[in-house]
């Protein structure tokens, strides 16, 4: 049989692009808008902004020539922040009674404040995502998330303990974890997800970053613990407030003063390395998430390339440069003005007030132009350069689904926001 004989690829295995089709510059323009209007409704407007930005990410990409659609409202995302807030409100004021008790329970309320509001944040991780995946359609099909919001958060909790005393090198199973969890309960439709990725397979490709950063530090630290000498540390501590105390150190023991200084400069290297390869590794673990992903038959296929990483995060940097040379040149005058309101003798409760409000008005504005450009780069950036970096093979079998799944509660949402936890 020639090649003009060989049967066309059916429908349920050809693979599919996907596109990204919005514009760069009409984003930036929801963001400004949003980032004004939040100084202006103090806040309150970003349940709009957060509505708004989905509609423009979902609608704009485009799988097999039609769009994802997001339903939500900014009333659902208002009302379960509320919800939210009848929840967290009590749980705050009981840490807070039991933190002025002397004995052992307010001794132990702080820690066990810190692992409630943990668990708590995983477990409206878990829902927030219940709520997104239930308001987004692709071709008028409802996707949805079922499992057990609870036993996600312990065991994403205990994960991330192992991780914490791994020094990071339990991650890859823990991401294995919970997103084979989360995918095993994803469904468009009545068609079920599962995710395909392997731990192993993140340890391995991330392994060499890993060593790369923590070796500097390691180092220091065996250093320093060999030159380490309790009676030294104890005289140093005596004198701490004064301002030879190194140089009274260096003049007691000199090798646990170069050895300080040694951990000093080799931790300084691992941070910097970290901050370095830290886009290596975001775009050796979207590659991996988004090559695991299925729906039935679909399987993903993604071809990011590390440099379009590194290039996302490189006009980031740019921009944020350009960004404060911009906001200290306005700065200048309102910082002598808050200067002018708090000199002299006679400055009055007014002028405090007004010296106050100008310099929350700068930290509000730098807050606000930081969270636009990172938005407008990075995220933007991440979102469409996955989206085009996906293949898909198998998605004919989409067409099969039928109509599953209902809309659900915010309230996870709204969680999900008051404890910082939140994403698109």
């Amino acid at each position: 049989m020639t090649s003009m004989d060989a049967p066309a690829a059916s429908p349920a295995t050809a693979p599919f692009p996907i596109r990204f089709t919005g514009d760069r510059r009409a984003y930036w323009r929801l963001l400004t808008r949003g980032a004004m209007l939040l100084m202006v409704t103090l806040g309150i407007y970003r349940f709009w902004l957060a509505t708004d930005v989905r509609r423009f990410l979902w609608s704009s990409t485009e799988v097999a020539g039609d769009s994802l659609e997001y339903s939500g409202t900014a009333v659902e995302l208002l009302i379960g922040f509320l919800f939210a807030l009848a929840i967290l409100v009590p749980i705050y004021l009981v840490f807070f009674l039991a933190a002025l008790d002397i004995g052992p329970i307010g001794n132990m309320s702080g820690a066990l404040g810190i692992a409630l509001l943990f668990i708590l944040g995983q477990y409206a991780i878990y829902c927030a995502r219940r709520y997104r995946l239930s308001r987004t359609l692709y071709h008028g099909l409802r996707f949805h998330q079922q499992g057990n919001a609870v036993f996600y958060a312990v065991g994403a909790s205990l994960w991330w303990a192992l991780t914490a005393l791994t020094l990071g090198l339990a991650l890859p199973w823990m991401q294995a974890w919970r997103e084979r969890y989360k995918m095993r309960h994803t469904y468009y439709g009545n068609v079920q997800g599962r995710f395909a990725g392997a731990g192993w397979r993140l340890f391995l490709r991330g392994l060499p970053l890993w060593l790369t950063v923590f070796l500097p530090f390691a180092t220091g630290l065996v250093v320093l613990g060999g030159a380490y000498d309790p009676d030294t540390l104890q005289i140093v501590l005596r004198h701490i407030d004064d301002d030879d105390v190194m140089i009274r150190l260096a003049e007691i023991n000199p090798d646990l003063f170069d050895a300080i200084g040694l951990a000093i400069v080799t931790t300084a290297i691992s941070a910097l390395l970290a901050a370095l390869l830290y886009p290596v590794f975001q775009a050796i673990q979207l590659r991996w998430w988004l090559t695991g992903l299925r729906l039935g038959q679909m399987r993903m296929q993604s071809h990011l390339r590390t440099a379009r990483v590194y290039g996302i995060y490189l006009r980031f940097v740019a921009y944020m440069a350009l960004f404060i040379a911009t906001l200290s040149l306005a700065a200048v005058p309102l910082l002598m003005i808050y200067g002018w309101l708090l000199g002299g003798n006679d400055v009055s409760i007014l002028r405090e007030a007004a010296a106050a409000s100008l310099g929350l008005g700068i930290y509000v504005v730098a807050m606000l132009g930081f969270s636009t450009i990172y938005q407008a780069t990075v995220m933007l950036s991440l979102w469409r350069r996955g989206v085009e970096s996906l293949t898909l093979d198998g998605l004919g079998t989409l067409q099969q689904a039928a109509a599953a799944g209902r809309p659900s509660s915010a309230i996870g949402e709204g969680l999900a926001d008051a404890l910082q936890v939140g994403g698109l």
